[in-house]
């Protein structure tokens, strides 16, 4: 089961933290991704980390601004989101996909969160 928390409304140029809380499973046996869709798009790739948060993957229009973390003790990833833009409004999505999944792609996780909302306005 995932659990996506941590969405809000905030400003342009704000921060956010996307949490996502893994259980039921071992989450160290697992990539972790995280993924968005706003109204009337596709859903889009975001960020994603390997098992041992050695690697981590973005997605153009958000590199240098988001960060992905994991712990794995807490069974947790994270999305640190920063100098948000009117166009990253969206609901954000928690993926978790075998270790050697194809990170970018929706086909390449098995379990996936309720998401939570994310608007940033100006």
């Amino acid at each position: 089961q995932l659990q996506a928390s941590g969405g809000g409304l905030v400003q342009i140029g704000g921060s956010l933290r996307l949490s996502c809380a893994f259980s039921g499973r071992t989450f160290g046996n697992y990539a972790m991704g995280w993924f968005r869709q706003a109204p009337e798009k596709e859903r889009e790739f975001v960020a994603a980390i390997s098992w041992s948060g050695g690697a981590t993957y973005y997605g153009d229009s958000v590199k240098r601004r988001f960060t992905v973390s994991r712990d794995n003790a807490k069974n947790t990833v994270y999305l640190q989101m920063n100098d948000l833009k009117p166009e990253d409004t969206a609901v954000y999505y928690c993926a978790a996909g075998p270790r050697d999944t194809s990170y970018y792609s929706n086909y390449g996780y098995d379990y996936w969160g309720h998401g939570t909302q994310v608007t940033v306005s100006s």
